[in-house]
């Protein structure tokens, strides 16, 4: 029977005598919901989540890393203010030199970004400790985010347990109009599919239309797949793949891969991309989406151009275009900060870098930096464009500043306008050919066939075949695994403020626990453990980090959970609407509750990664079997839930009596049981760290 790619990938790594409940016949589809679990080839984590992960890598006991390649990269704790990010990498490095790891050095560049460049191959599976790892999508990988515990699990060798995912096809048509980008595509599925309408699927992309687009193209679109809610999003490895990787000096790994003629899909999107028009996702959500011709003329305050979504060379290439000859404009602050070292020193070998600081851009780190709230922070109440993957309030680092999020080409006619305009007004402006070749436009076809000089050609902006390659395949920002007999001597380094991940408390038979706060719907993770320059240091110490849980929904939260939690008491729980714990990937958003105290988040819907980090952190993540008694529970109301342990062994219902603070009872609901058996004997034992020590794969 024909399937889609993302399934043949998916069946080529299923750890079978793992997913004990289902039965798979070989060739056939999986059915959607069915427990899976696969085996991972690569791992990645970032300084950020990365920590926690080793440190809980370290508590498994086993002596080094157990996947094909697994990858610590330095890119999000750069901004050093004092000895704690320093600390931190001092740390990693020496886990990645204990245990086999590469460790991509502070200032070689985004995790995502490298990743591609570096080690990504078609059809492997990668997992990683940040929401983004789905960029691996655009060159045919399965790639998936992950909580920091479920990642330092695959590097010891134990597979990836998820619910199979539906297969969403996106069908492209057409081509892109010059100032019309791969960004506009993927804000076009989110306007369509909003924030949550990805949940539990993988959106993969297929048809003529895939042809015309390159790589770093392809890796936007699944790189801001993250943003639909989806597991992940993938491209078929085609020409374009080959083109890019063997510009990259990798040729050698590369091979087709595609999905089955008649492969079936849950369902199918069509996009015309002749039809698009440049689009801005507006605060403050990905999925608010509008036309920039609808806001058109809105002045703008700040552009910044970068982070993992779009900091390729061909798109500094298209912004530098534009910007040639012309200036930032008065009243504008405008930033670039390219994706990876490799983009840098392309981008200054071809003439890109000094067009752009000569317009007045400020050249930033190669990192994460502005798009985590760490520098470059809006001007109060300023409207800041960012070719970035989220814009919630308050991520950017000032509470009331109104970011859009754009393409490059976007961003960049408004740095030199001052308002918001629609860069198709500067198309004769834009490259027509990729620097890095890998895609099929007419003008990149007649770059290619009439480069006898070998040149990679992008209009105003020139490198040689030999001067990608040799920028592409230099390593010296990388520390490549020490061989076992030398790993075995290092030492590793802990600073101060690196404490030891907290345990979750035992399951408990019955809980009596105050509902300490009532959330609404799409509560993000950077609501309820912010990131920024003030809250990254604190990464790898649950305790300090804990005392700014939610406060930014509610500010009195720490001191309401930490009396909940008091001797003799059962703890505490939160109640959310639908999507609670969109966004990031970081298990902090679960550990740090955990540590507080809470027992129970009680929503109408979840988001997978933040579902999945609260019940490995022994958190019962429970839904409203009917969602209208999410109306009727109040903040301080108390909830008796009884005979959890029944519940967790036999798979019926969660039976929750609802009361006032005096004692007062005032209704009795259920909340769905809809976990896997694997998943109840997680949250049975207290979280996956206790299921693991006690034998459970």
């Amino acid at each position: 029977m024909a399937l889609t790619l993302a399934e043949k990938i998916i069946q080529q790594h299923l750890v079978k005598e793992a997913c004990s409940e289902t039965d798979f016949t070989e060739g056939l589809p999986i059915k959607p919901g069915s427990h899976i679990a696969i085996k991972i080839d690569q791992t990645l984590t970032q300084d950020a989540t990365g920590t926690m992960a080793y440190l809980q890598f370290e508590a498994i006991g086993v002596p080094r890393i157990k996947t094909e390649i697994s990858v610590s990269y330095i890119d999000h704790n750069t901004l050093q203010t004092d000895f704690k990010n320093m600390d931190d990498h001092r740390y990693l490095q020496s886990v990645a030199a204990k245990y086999g790891l590469w460790f991509s050095r502070a200032g070689n560049g985004i995790c995502h970004q490298v990743h591609l460049e570096k080690f990504g191959i078609p059809g492997k599976t990668l997992l990683g400790s940040d929401s983004h790892t789905p960029t691996a999508g655009g060159l045919g990988m399965i790639a998936i985010g992950a909580g920091g515990l479920d990642v330092a699990v695959a590097m010891a060798g134990g597979a990836f347990h998820l619910a199979m995912p539906k297969i969403i096809g996106v069908h492209l048509t057409g081509k892109l109009k010059a100032g019309v980008s791969a960004k506009d595509i993927i804000l076009e599925v989110l306007r369509r599919e909003t924030v949550k309408g990805g949940v539990g699927s993988i959106y993969e992309y297929f048809g003529d239309g895939v042809d015309s687009l390159t790589l770093p193209e392809r890796s936007t679109i699944t790189n801001m797949g993250a943003e639909l809610g989806a597991t992940s999003s993938i491209f078929p490895s085609d020409e374009s793949t080959r083109c890019y990787l063997e510009a990259m000096g990798r040729s050698e790994i590369w091979k087709p891969l595609a999905a089955d003629e008649g492969a079936v899909y849950h369902k199918i999107t069509e996009i015309d991309l002749s039809q698009l028009q440049p689009l801005a996702a507006c605060p403050h959500s990905p999925d608010a989406v509008q036309t920039i011709a609808s806001l058109a003329g809105k002045p703008v305050q700040q552009v910044v151009i970068g982070s993992c979504t779009n900091s390729s060379l061909d798109d500094l290439a298209a912004v530098a275009s534009i910007v040639r000859g012309k200036h930032i404009a008065c009243g504008v602050e405008a930033g670039i900060a390219p994706g990876s070292r490799t983009t840098l020193l392309m981008a200054a070998k071809a003439g890109i870098l000094e067009d752009l600081i000569d317009a007045g851009f400020r050249i930033l780190e190669s990192a994460c930096g502005p798009c985590i709230g760490q520098g470059f922070a809006p001007s109060s109440a300023g409207i800041s464009l960012r070719t970035f993957n989220r814009n919630f309030p308050g991520r950017s680092g000032t509470a009331d500043a109104g970011v859009y999020l754009v393409s490059p080409e976007t961003a960049a006619a408004a740095a030199v306008t001052g308002c918001i305009t629609d860069p198709q007004t500067f198309a004769s402006s834009i490259p027509g050919a990729s620097l890095l070749y890998g895609n099929a436009h007419e003008k990149n076809k007649t770059a290619v066939k009439t480069g006898e000089t070998g040149l990679h050609k992008a209009d105003f902006y020139t490198l040689s075949s030999e001067e990608v390659k040799q920028t592409a395949l230099n390593e010296k920002m990388f520390i490549p695994p020490l061989p076992p007999e030398k790993a075995a001597k290092v030492e590793i380094i802990r600073g101060p403020n690196i404490k030891e991940c907290p345990q979750a408390p035992a399951s408990a038979k019955n809980l009596t626990i105050p509902v300490i706060l009532k959330a609404g719907d799409n509560i993000s993770t950077d609501e309820i453990l912010p990131a920024g320059a003030k809250m990254l240091p604190l990464r790898s110490n649950i305790p300090e980090i804990a005392k700014y849980t939610l406060e930014r929904v509610d500010p009195g939260f720490y001191a309401n959970a930490m009396a909940a939690a008091a001797d003799g008491k059962d703890g505490s729980a939160v109640v959310g609407g639908d999507n609670y714990g969109q966004g990031s990937s970081r298990e902090h958003a679960a550990l740090a509750p955990m540590y507080l105290g809470v027992r129970v988040v009680l929503v109408k819907s979840f988001a997978r990664i933040h579902r999945a980090n609260l019940i490995n952190c022994g958190i019962l993540p429970l839904l409203f079997k009917n969602p209208e008694d999410y109306e009727r529970i109040k903040q301080n109301n108390v909830l008796y839930i009884q005979d959890i342990d029944i519940s967790l062994k036999t798979g019926n219902p969660f039976k929750i009596t609802c009361t006032a603070p005096c004692g007062t009872e005032l209704f009795t609901f259920e909340a769905l049981n809809d976990f896997d058996e694997r998943t109840r004997s997680i949250l049975a034992a207290g979280g996956l760290s206790a299921y693991t020590r006690g034998g459970g794969q």
